[in-house]
Protein backbone atom coordinates (compact mmCIF):
# COMPACT_ATOMS: atom_id res chain seq x y z
CA UNK A 1 0.00 0.00 0.00
CA UNK A 2 2.95 2.52 0.60
CA UNK A 3 3.93 2.18 -3.26
CA UNK A 4 0.15 3.29 -4.15
CA UNK A 5 0.18 6.12 -1.37
CA UNK A 6 3.07 7.46 -2.59
CA UNK A 7 1.71 7.50 -6.17
CA UNK A 8 -0.89 9.04 -4.82
CA UNK A 9 0.64 11.36 -3.20
CA UNK A 10 2.87 12.16 -6.06
CA UNK A 11 -0.31 13.88 -7.98
CA UNK A 12 -0.02 16.62 -5.77
CA UNK A 13 0.05 20.09 -6.75
CA UNK A 14 0.33 23.37 -4.80
CA UNK A 15 -3.79 24.60 -6.43
CA UNK A 16 -5.06 20.71 -5.18
CA UNK A 17 -3.44 21.39 -2.08
CA UNK A 18 -4.83 24.70 -1.19
CA UNK A 19 -8.37 23.59 -2.71
CA UNK A 20 -8.26 20.31 -0.90
CA UNK A 21 -7.45 22.96 2.19
CA UNK A 22 -10.69 25.09 1.28
CA UNK A 23 -12.84 21.79 1.16
CA UNK A 24 -11.54 20.52 4.28
CA UNK A 25 -11.51 23.82 6.43
CA UNK A 26 -15.21 24.70 4.61
CA UNK A 27 -17.12 21.23 6.22
CA UNK A 28 -15.76 21.82 9.93
CA UNK A 29 -16.61 25.50 9.32
CA UNK A 30 -19.98 24.25 8.54
CA UNK A 31 -20.31 22.11 11.18
CA UNK A 32 -19.33 24.23 13.75
CA UNK A 33 -22.35 26.92 11.98
CA UNK A 34 -25.03 24.36 11.41
CA UNK A 35 -25.85 25.53 7.96
CA UNK A 36 -23.67 24.45 4.72
CA UNK A 37 -20.21 26.59 3.88
CA UNK A 38 -18.40 25.48 0.50
CA UNK A 39 -15.42 26.30 -0.94
CA UNK A 40 -13.69 24.82 -3.18
CA UNK A 41 -14.36 22.29 -5.52
CA UNK A 42 -14.30 18.02 -5.27
CA UNK A 43 -11.25 16.62 -4.64
CA UNK A 44 -12.81 13.71 -6.08
CA UNK A 45 -14.98 12.70 -8.66
CA UNK A 46 -16.75 9.40 -9.98
CA UNK A 47 -17.59 9.54 -13.44
CA UNK A 48 -19.61 6.74 -14.96
CA UNK A 49 -17.98 5.34 -18.36
CA UNK A 50 -21.46 3.45 -19.03
CA UNK A 51 -24.58 1.70 -17.36
CA UNK A 52 -24.13 -1.35 -19.20
CA UNK A 53 -23.14 -4.86 -17.53
CA UNK A 54 -22.39 -8.45 -18.60
CA UNK A 55 -23.34 -10.30 -15.25
CA UNK A 56 -26.77 -9.90 -12.83
CA UNK A 57 -25.93 -9.39 -9.28
CA UNK A 58 -28.80 -9.69 -6.99
CA UNK A 59 -28.63 -6.12 -5.64
CA UNK A 60 -26.64 -4.42 -8.30
CA UNK A 61 -29.41 -2.35 -10.27
CA UNK A 62 -27.21 -2.47 -13.66
CA UNK A 63 -27.31 -6.51 -12.93
CA UNK A 64 -30.72 -6.14 -12.47
CA UNK A 65 -31.52 -3.86 -15.58
CA UNK A 66 -33.82 -1.94 -12.66
CA UNK A 67 -32.64 1.50 -13.75
CA UNK A 68 -35.66 3.54 -14.44
CA UNK A 69 -32.60 6.19 -16.34
CA UNK A 70 -31.30 5.46 -19.79
CA UNK A 71 -28.52 3.10 -20.37
CA UNK A 72 -25.94 4.35 -22.22
CA UNK A 73 -22.14 5.06 -22.71
CA UNK A 74 -19.65 8.04 -21.82
CA UNK A 75 -19.04 9.84 -24.67
CA UNK A 76 -15.13 11.23 -25.25
CA UNK A 77 -15.35 14.22 -26.27
CA UNK A 78 -17.73 15.30 -23.45
CA UNK A 79 -15.36 13.55 -20.95
CA UNK A 80 -12.40 15.43 -22.55
CA UNK A 81 -14.39 18.67 -22.53
CA UNK A 82 -15.42 18.31 -18.26
CA UNK A 83 -12.22 17.10 -17.16
CA UNK A 84 -10.52 20.23 -18.85
CA UNK A 85 -12.65 22.26 -16.65
CA UNK A 86 -12.13 20.44 -13.43
CA UNK A 87 -8.67 18.98 -13.54
CA UNK A 88 -6.65 21.41 -11.78
CA UNK A 89 -8.20 20.81 -8.64
CA UNK A 90 -8.86 17.36 -8.94
CA UNK A 91 -6.95 14.78 -7.16
CA UNK A 92 -8.52 11.72 -7.24
CA UNK A 93 -10.52 9.98 -10.55
CA UNK A 94 -12.82 7.13 -10.55
CA UNK A 95 -13.62 5.91 -13.63
CA UNK A 96 -16.89 3.72 -11.81
CA UNK A 97 -20.31 4.01 -10.70
CA UNK A 98 -22.81 1.66 -12.23
CA UNK A 99 -22.12 -1.10 -15.17
CA UNK A 100 -18.74 -2.82 -16.47
CA UNK A 101 -16.41 0.12 -17.42
CA UNK A 102 -14.39 -2.00 -20.09
CA UNK A 103 -17.42 -2.24 -21.97
CA UNK A 104 -17.42 1.29 -22.98
CA UNK A 105 -14.59 1.09 -26.25
CA UNK A 106 -13.03 4.53 -25.40
CA UNK A 107 -12.96 3.64 -21.78
CA UNK A 108 -9.01 3.23 -21.96
CA UNK A 109 -8.70 6.36 -24.14
CA UNK A 110 -10.23 8.02 -21.33
CA UNK A 111 -7.89 6.93 -18.60
CA UNK A 112 -4.85 7.68 -20.77
CA UNK A 113 -6.30 11.37 -21.17
CA UNK A 114 -7.10 11.88 -17.80
CA UNK A 115 -3.32 10.02 -16.88
CA UNK A 116 -1.77 13.01 -19.00
CA UNK A 117 -3.84 15.40 -16.41
CA UNK A 118 -1.81 13.74 -13.81
CA UNK A 119 -4.72 12.88 -11.69
CA UNK A 120 -4.82 9.76 -9.41
CA UNK A 121 -7.26 7.84 -11.97
CA UNK A 122 -9.05 4.44 -10.48
CA UNK A 123 -11.49 2.06 -11.88
CA UNK A 124 -13.54 -1.00 -10.67
CA UNK A 125 -14.01 -4.28 -13.04
CA UNK A 126 -15.76 -7.74 -12.74
CA UNK A 127 -12.27 -8.57 -15.01
CA UNK A 128 -14.15 -10.82 -17.90
CA UNK A 129 -12.46 -8.11 -20.68
CA UNK A 130 -9.46 -8.05 -19.27
CA UNK A 131 -8.40 -10.29 -21.95
CA UNK A 132 -4.38 -10.23 -22.71
CA UNK A 133 -4.12 -7.25 -25.17
CA UNK A 134 -6.87 -5.48 -22.67
CA UNK A 135 -4.22 -5.82 -20.53
CA UNK A 136 -1.52 -4.13 -22.06
CA UNK A 137 -3.21 -1.45 -23.02
CA UNK A 138 -5.00 -0.51 -19.44
CA UNK A 139 -1.04 -0.39 -18.31
CA UNK A 140 -0.16 1.47 -20.89
CA UNK A 141 -2.81 3.94 -20.04
CA UNK A 142 -1.10 4.89 -17.00
CA UNK A 143 -4.80 3.91 -15.03
CA UNK A 144 -2.86 4.10 -11.00
CA UNK A 145 -5.47 1.47 -9.29
CA UNK A 146 -7.73 -1.32 -11.00
CA UNK A 147 -9.97 -2.94 -8.62
CA UNK A 148 -10.93 -6.27 -9.11
CA UNK A 149 -14.04 -7.94 -8.00
CA UNK A 150 -13.88 -11.33 -7.20
CA UNK A 151 -16.47 -12.55 -4.36
CA UNK A 152 -15.79 -16.30 -4.48
CA UNK A 153 -12.72 -18.55 -4.50
CA UNK A 154 -15.15 -21.58 -6.16
CA UNK A 155 -17.18 -21.03 -9.16
CA UNK A 156 -20.07 -22.28 -7.27
CA UNK A 157 -19.75 -19.86 -4.54
CA UNK A 158 -18.76 -17.05 -7.12
CA UNK A 159 -21.79 -17.01 -8.96
CA UNK A 160 -24.40 -17.48 -6.30
CA UNK A 161 -23.80 -13.69 -6.16
CA UNK A 162 -21.48 -12.84 -9.12
CA UNK A 163 -24.62 -14.31 -11.39
CA UNK A 164 -23.71 -15.17 -14.82
CA UNK A 165 -20.28 -14.88 -13.87
CA UNK A 166 -17.08 -17.42 -14.71
CA UNK A 167 -14.49 -17.28 -11.70
CA UNK A 168 -12.01 -18.44 -14.78
CA UNK A 169 -12.39 -15.48 -16.28
CA UNK A 170 -11.81 -13.29 -13.51
CA UNK A 171 -8.65 -15.12 -12.47
CA UNK A 172 -7.43 -15.24 -15.94
CA UNK A 173 -7.83 -11.39 -16.14
CA UNK A 174 -6.06 -10.91 -13.20
CA UNK A 175 -3.52 -12.97 -14.38
CA UNK A 176 -2.92 -11.05 -17.30
CA UNK A 177 -2.80 -7.83 -15.98
CA UNK A 178 -0.20 -8.65 -13.40
CA UNK A 179 1.72 -10.33 -16.23
CA UNK A 180 1.47 -7.00 -18.32
CA UNK A 181 2.74 -4.84 -15.87
CA UNK A 182 5.47 -6.72 -15.24
CA UNK A 183 6.33 -7.32 -19.26
CA UNK A 184 6.07 -2.96 -19.08
CA UNK A 185 7.97 -2.53 -16.57
CA UNK A 186 5.58 -0.35 -14.61
CA UNK A 187 4.50 -0.28 -11.28
CA UNK A 188 0.75 0.43 -11.95
CA UNK A 189 -1.63 0.06 -11.83
CA UNK A 190 -1.81 -0.93 -8.17
CA UNK A 191 -3.61 -4.40 -7.81
CA UNK A 192 -6.38 -4.51 -6.01
CA UNK A 193 -8.57 -7.80 -5.13
CA UNK A 194 -12.30 -6.22 -3.39
CA UNK A 195 -14.28 -9.41 -1.50
CA UNK A 196 -17.73 -8.75 -0.94
CA UNK A 197 -18.29 -10.41 2.45
CA UNK A 198 -22.02 -11.94 2.27
CA UNK A 199 -23.01 -14.95 3.95
CA UNK A 200 -22.42 -17.21 0.99
CA UNK A 201 -18.54 -16.93 0.89
CA UNK A 202 -17.79 -15.41 4.39
CA UNK A 203 -16.26 -18.53 4.68
CA UNK A 204 -13.10 -18.06 1.92
CA UNK A 205 -11.77 -15.18 3.58
CA UNK A 206 -8.51 -16.61 3.86
CA UNK A 207 -8.74 -18.41 1.18
CA UNK A 208 -8.98 -15.20 -0.75
CA UNK A 209 -5.91 -13.79 0.73
CA UNK A 210 -4.12 -16.79 -0.44
CA UNK A 211 -5.32 -16.84 -4.23
CA UNK A 212 -4.32 -13.14 -4.23
CA UNK A 213 -0.93 -13.71 -3.14
CA UNK A 214 -0.20 -16.72 -5.39
CA UNK A 215 -1.29 -14.66 -8.36
CA UNK A 216 0.59 -11.50 -7.49
CA UNK A 217 -2.45 -9.37 -6.92
CA UNK A 218 -0.60 -6.83 -4.14
CA UNK A 219 -3.78 -6.65 -1.30
CA UNK A 220 -7.31 -7.78 -0.84
CA UNK A 221 -10.09 -5.62 0.12
CA UNK A 222 -12.81 -6.93 2.60
CA UNK A 223 -16.28 -5.13 1.60
CA UNK A 224 -19.46 -4.73 3.50
CA UNK A 225 -22.83 -5.91 1.41
CA UNK A 226 -25.08 -3.41 0.65
CA UNK A 227 -28.80 -5.59 0.75
CA UNK A 228 -31.37 -3.56 -0.26
CA UNK A 229 -34.35 -5.18 1.70
CA UNK A 230 -32.17 -5.96 4.92
CA UNK A 231 -35.53 -6.14 7.30
CA UNK A 232 -35.73 -9.97 5.31
CA UNK A 233 -32.92 -10.07 3.06
CA UNK A 234 -34.76 -12.49 1.00
CA UNK A 235 -31.14 -13.49 -0.93
CA UNK A 236 -29.67 -14.57 2.03
CA UNK A 237 -26.57 -12.26 1.46
CA UNK A 238 -26.24 -10.51 5.00
CA UNK A 239 -23.95 -12.19 6.40
CA UNK A 240 -23.25 -13.73 10.16
CA UNK A 241 -19.83 -12.41 10.82
CA UNK A 242 -20.42 -8.81 12.05
CA UNK A 243 -17.37 -7.44 11.51
CA UNK A 244 -18.56 -7.40 7.67
CA UNK A 245 -21.87 -6.56 8.08
CA UNK A 246 -23.74 -3.23 7.45
CA UNK A 247 -26.48 -4.42 9.91
CA UNK A 248 -27.31 -5.32 13.19
CA UNK A 249 -30.35 -6.16 15.28
CA UNK A 250 -32.44 -3.59 17.42
CA UNK A 251 -33.54 -4.33 21.09
CA UNK A 252 -36.94 -5.49 18.87
CA UNK A 253 -34.86 -7.94 17.12
CA UNK A 254 -35.50 -5.97 13.91
CA UNK A 255 -32.38 -5.77 11.14
CA UNK A 256 -31.08 -1.91 11.39
CA UNK A 257 -28.45 -0.40 9.32
CA UNK A 258 -24.97 0.14 12.04
CA UNK A 259 -24.86 3.79 10.67
CA UNK A 260 -25.66 6.85 12.97
CA UNK A 261 -26.69 8.85 10.35
CA UNK A 262 -25.62 12.45 12.02
CA UNK A 263 -26.31 15.27 10.39
CA UNK A 264 -23.14 15.81 8.34
CA UNK A 265 -21.55 13.66 5.45
CA UNK A 266 -17.68 14.27 4.34
CA UNK A 267 -18.86 13.02 0.70
CA UNK A 268 -20.92 16.10 0.01
CA UNK A 269 -18.64 18.30 0.40
CA UNK A 270 -15.01 16.75 -1.46
CA UNK A 271 -16.48 14.33 -3.68
CA UNK A 272 -19.70 13.80 -6.18
CA UNK A 273 -20.77 11.58 -9.49
CA UNK A 274 -21.02 12.41 -12.84
CA UNK A 275 -23.52 10.14 -14.76
CA UNK A 276 -22.35 8.86 -18.18
CA UNK A 277 -25.03 11.72 -19.64
CA UNK A 278 -23.93 14.19 -17.88
CA UNK A 279 -26.01 14.09 -14.38
CA UNK A 280 -24.36 15.48 -11.33
CA UNK A 281 -25.74 13.71 -8.76
CA UNK A 282 -24.41 13.70 -4.82
CA UNK A 283 -22.55 10.23 -3.93
CA UNK A 284 -22.86 6.70 -5.46
CA UNK A 285 -25.58 5.70 -3.32
CA UNK A 286 -27.99 7.13 -5.55
CA UNK A 287 -27.73 4.88 -7.90
CA UNK A 288 -30.75 5.57 -10.34
CA UNK A 289 -29.82 9.57 -10.49
CA UNK A 290 -32.79 10.55 -8.35
CA UNK A 291 -31.01 14.00 -6.76
CA UNK A 292 -30.00 15.15 -9.45
CA UNK A 293 -28.21 19.00 -8.68
CA UNK A 294 -27.29 19.60 -12.02
CA UNK A 295 -27.12 19.04 -15.71
CA UNK A 296 -23.38 19.14 -17.47
CA UNK A 297 -25.16 19.83 -20.69
CA UNK A 298 -26.81 22.72 -19.72
CA UNK A 299 -24.31 24.13 -16.96
CA UNK A 300 -20.30 24.55 -16.55
CA UNK A 301 -19.59 22.16 -13.81
CA UNK A 302 -18.84 25.39 -11.58
CA UNK A 303 -21.88 26.42 -11.87
CA UNK A 304 -23.71 23.08 -10.57
CA UNK A 305 -21.35 22.78 -7.92
CA UNK A 306 -22.16 26.55 -6.31
CA UNK A 307 -26.02 25.87 -7.62
CA UNK A 308 -28.98 26.14 -5.63
CA UNK A 309 -29.94 22.79 -6.01
CA UNK A 310 -26.33 22.00 -4.42
CA UNK A 311 -26.63 24.26 -1.68
CA UNK A 312 -30.34 23.23 -0.70
CA UNK A 313 -29.18 19.16 -0.80
CA UNK A 314 -26.31 20.13 1.56
CA UNK A 315 -28.60 22.24 3.76
CA UNK A 316 -31.53 19.29 3.97
CA UNK A 317 -28.25 16.89 4.96
CA UNK A 318 -27.26 19.43 7.59
CA UNK A 319 -30.95 19.54 9.13
CA UNK A 320 -32.49 16.02 8.52
CA UNK A 321 -30.61 13.52 7.03
CA UNK A 322 -32.30 10.69 8.35
CA UNK A 323 -35.06 12.20 5.58
CA UNK A 324 -32.92 11.50 2.55
CA UNK A 325 -33.79 8.18 1.11
CA UNK A 326 -30.70 7.30 -0.51
CA UNK A 327 -28.74 8.04 3.21
CA UNK A 328 -31.03 5.10 5.02
CA UNK A 329 -28.35 2.42 3.83
CA UNK A 330 -25.25 4.51 3.93
CA UNK A 331 -21.95 2.38 4.70
CA UNK A 332 -20.64 5.54 6.38
CA UNK A 333 -18.40 4.15 9.56
CA UNK A 334 -18.71 0.74 8.80
CA UNK A 335 -16.83 -0.36 5.56
CA UNK A 336 -13.77 -3.03 6.60
CA UNK A 337 -11.04 -2.28 4.36
CA UNK A 338 -7.98 -4.90 4.98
Amino acid sequence: MMRDTLNLLSKLTPLRIWNGLKVLSSFYISRLLGRPVQWGYPVSVSFEPTTSCNLRCPECPSGLRAFTRPTGMLENSFFRKTIDEMHRELLYLIFYFQGEPYLNPAFLEMVRYAASKKMYTATSTNAHYLTEENARKTVESGLDRLIISIDGTTQEVYQQYRKGGKLDKVLEGARNIVKARSALGSKKPFIIFQFLVVRPNEHQIDEVRRLAKEIGVDTVWFKTAQVYDYATDPNGLIPTIDRYSRYKKDRDGQTVPKNKLANRCWRLWHANVITWDGLVVPCCFDKDAQHTLGDLRMASFREVWNSTEYRKFRATLMTGRKNIDICSNCSEGVNVWS
